[in-house]
């Protein structure tokens, strides 16, 4: 029972990660139907500018608390500025252009960032070690289990991102706009929303979650893989999965999701085998989706053909 319950506090420490990415996945479709494949690719950023600023002051005379938030600092606003340029550069363009336009171009977008992150100049193509400023083991035992404060802290910004987007949505002038704009742009436009800096807007907030996750990764894990490493990509698909589960658009369903998904594969790894935790994964998602096609918070949308 220890075992398992560890096994569940891991999980919803991973899955709460996965659920601030697929708040970006989320943002973004909610808004103009749009699948970023790129948002792994800003996640590795977040994670890299991060780990940049921190390496280079870690050796001052700094305490190590204000030398994570300088990386934090530094992190969110560069994904900030990263995710408004591939909207007004890779996808403002093609707004009215077929959908498998604008998914090649995601797709082409995600490897550009890729290979041009591992340039000597820019990240390098090597994987880093982040320097562990802050005792992310220190915890405490409840019962035989171990329950480490930073698995609270991520848990506890998971649920109040959800919470903040949720008043940002249905609270917010720029919310009911966003709203709008979901429903039917062009009437938007007509109405006078101003739909161009609305979706930038919402691109721009997508991204500052990715800069977060990437920050969160570093900081649990401590250690960031080089930019064109395969487990960039699987986690960028797996927070994508997670929004999918939870019914992609959905803000409660992204956190649902990244839960769901999270525990799923830390018993998968504890119970069966690491190596199988990714099938199950997707196993999970292919019963998800026989179920429930839209989503445990999905809603489902009736189109004329």
């Amino acid at each position: 029972m220890d075992i398992l319950l560890q096994q569940i506090i891991n999980g919803l420490t991973t899955g709460s990660v996965y659920a601030v990415v697929a708040l970006g996945y989320t943002m973004v479709y909610g808004v103009i139907q749009l699948i970023n494949f790129a948002h792994g690719e800003v996640v590795m950023v977040g994670a890299m500018v991060a780990f940049s600023v921190i390496v280079a002051l870690a050796g001052g005379s700094l305490p190590p608390l204000a030398i994570v938030l300088a990386g934090v600092l530094a992190a969110v606003p560069a994904c900030m500025l990263l995710g408004y340029g591939l909207e007004r550069v890779a996808y403002r363009p093609l707004r009215h252009a077929p959908r498998i336009n604008i998914l090649i171009t995601a797709i082409g977008v995600s490897l550009f960032l890729e290979n041009f992150t591992q340039l000597p100049y820019v990240f390098g193509s090597r994987d880093k070690a982040m320097p562990q400023l802050l005792d992310v083991y220190a915890g405490f035992d409840v019962g035989g289990v171990r329950v480490q404060y930073f698995q609270i802290i991520t848990v506890v910004f998971a649920f109040t991102l959800m919470a903040l987007l949720s008043l940002l949505v249905y609270r917010t002038r720029l919310g009911r706009a966003m709203r709008a704009i979901s429903f039917d742009t062009r009437t938007a436009s007509l109405m006078g929303i101003p739909t161009g800096r609305v979706i930038a807007y919402t691109f721009v907030l997508g991204s500052a979650l990715a800069a977060a996750a990437g920050i969160l990764t570093g900081v649990a894990f401590g250690s960031l893989s080089q930019p064109s490493s395969t487990s960039w990509i699987r986690f960028g698909l797996k927070a994508f999965i997670c929004a999918v589960v939870g019914g992609i658009g959905s803000i409660e369903g992204a956190v649902a999701g990244g839960l769901l998904i999270g525990i799923t594969e830390q018993l998968a790894g504890g119970y069966i085998s690491s190596s199988y935790a990714d099938a199950i994964v997707f196993g999970v998602l292919i019963l998800v989706l026989m179920v429930r096609p839209s989503g445990i918070f999905g809603v489902t949308m009736r189109e004329k053909v």
